[in-house]
């Protein structure tokens, strides 16, 4: 029988094919793990903070004007190439990256970054080591086995008690310090939605519903004060001095696939029908907002709010990767999201790889995929949306590593030639880790 997927990508062009871009074959697993090798290198050969002359504060980070949590948003990302290609290239250098940023009280914290620290900054690093937690990526001999996940759970930890009260009956504010002013009075959808994802995630993987019920007080505080809305529209923030009554009704990408992710996660943990409701209504939020920039360019990722207007700053440049990351993890927990997300990156990464030919190396990528080609406007949140795009596929079509991999497995993910990873279930994956057997499970 053929499979729907597959007939969704028999209506698709399959191959970008415009001279001079990053050849891609989205039916073909190697194919896409070579694109993705590709991406990789050109967004690696933006980090420069690891030679020997790096003072120790800035290993990790990227150069400015970047600000320090997207180099957290980086190092997610290439958890998850390792995790989706078996490449282990760059294992050592994101290694190195993760723990130089812990801080003194392991919890992503480093003082030499308080001036601008938020809690959406200090969990974008709590993300990556929970994808790290998640996927069993290798922990250096020196650290205990559960390095990954007590450092996602000590942000966790360090940010719960931040929950105010005080104003709005809830919320975390954007900023941590009180001498980042302006950030103390605005309660932002993406440090809540963080947070919440953070707490669906430990849900998940720890079994503890003591995440979950953050969860609900979360979701419903951001619905209370209508950042979320009846359509799960997610919007940027709310201001105190307005006591949230006031909402910043920009929407950025990065909002609602966040949330999504959590919602997806609390749904397989806990069936609820409500969960469902909120992860098929994100989804469909997400489709009907940023992606379809114009009638002749349907199912390709845009950032609605600046794209088109060139507009967009350093931080926007990146949001599709997080848009691509989290649409595709949503839909391998919550299967009934995976045709609408499967058409959207596969369309998407199809159009990011043929935005690929720009720099010295012609293989930079663009902003703009409906442009049919390079826009001129190359970066590390560029390649980064590219990368995030294009290797998600391969968690899609089942050739990534699962959640749930043990840090014994083999460290080597061989190429996938056949189809017999697809249809197994969660169960038969964790019996096959059980067993220390090499990933993909051997019949």
């Amino acid at each position: 029988m053929i499979s729907l997927h597959s007939a969704l990508l028999a209506t698709i062009a399959v191959v970008s094919q415009l001279a001079g871009a990053l050849s891609l074959d989205v039916q073909n697993p190697d194919s896409i793990r070579s694109a993705a090798r590709t991406l990789a290198y050109g967004l690696m050969s933006f980090y420069e903070n690891n030679q020997t002359t790096t003072p120790p504060e800035e290993v990790g980070t990227l150069e400015e004007p970047l600000y320090w949590w997207e180099g957290g948003a980086v190092w997610g990302g290439m958890v998850d190439y390792w995790a989706y290609t078996g490449d282990t290239s760059y294992v050592e250098t994101t290694q190195q990256a993760l723990l130089a940023q812990i801080g003194p009280d392991r919890n992503y914290m480093p003082p030499a970054y308080y001036d601008s620290l938020g809690n959406d900054d200090q969990a974008f690093w709590a993300i990556a080591a929970l994808a790290a937690a998640e996927y069993g990526f290798p922990v250096p001999a020196e650290e205990p086995s559960t390095l990954w996940v007590d450092l996602a759970q000590a942000v966790f930890d360090s940010q719960a008690p931040r929950w105010d009260t005080s104003s709005c009956n809830g919320g975390l504010a954007w900023q941590i310090f009180d001498s980042n002013v302006n950030g103390m009075t605005y309660k932002n959808s993406i440090s809540n939605g963080a947070f919440f994802q953070m707490a669906a995630r430990l849900a998940y993987h720890t079994g503890n519903d003591t995440y979950v019920d953050w969860c609900e007080k979360v979701w419903d505080w951001m619905a209370g004060v209508n950042l979320i809305d009846d359509n799960y529209n997610v919007y940027d923030g709310t201001d105190i001095r307005a006591n949230c009554t006031k909402i910043n009704q920009v929407v950025f990408s990065y909002n609602p696939s966040t949330m999504l992710y959590g919602a997806a996660l609390l749904y397989n943990h806990t069936e609820s029908p409500t969960w469902q409701d909120r992860a098929q209504g994100l989804t469909t939020a997400c489709a009907n907002t940023f992606f379809s920039p114009y009638p002749n360019v349907t199912d390709i990722a845009y950032e609605w709010a600046c794209e088109a207007h060139g507009t967009c700053n350093n931080d926007q440049y990146s949001f599709k990767a997080y848009l691509a990351r989290w649409l595709a993890k949503s839909s391998a927990v919550a299967p009934f999201i995976s045709d609408s997300v499967f058409t959207l990156l596969n369309a998407s990464s199809i159009a990011a790889a043929q935005s690929c030919s720009g720099g010295e190396s012609g293989q930079l990528c663009g902003q703009k995929w409906y442009v049919s080609g390079y826009d001129g406007n190359s970066g590390v949140g560029q390649q980064l949306s590219a990368m995030e795009t294009v290797q998600s596929l391969l968690l899609l079509q089942g050739f990534a590593r699962p959640l749930g991999m043990t840090p014994s497995i083999s460290e080597t993910i061989p190429a996938v030639k056949d189809d017999d990873t697809r249809n197994k279930s969660r169960a038969e994956v964790e019996q096959c880790a059980d067993d220390d057997q090499t990933w993909p499970c051997q019949e």
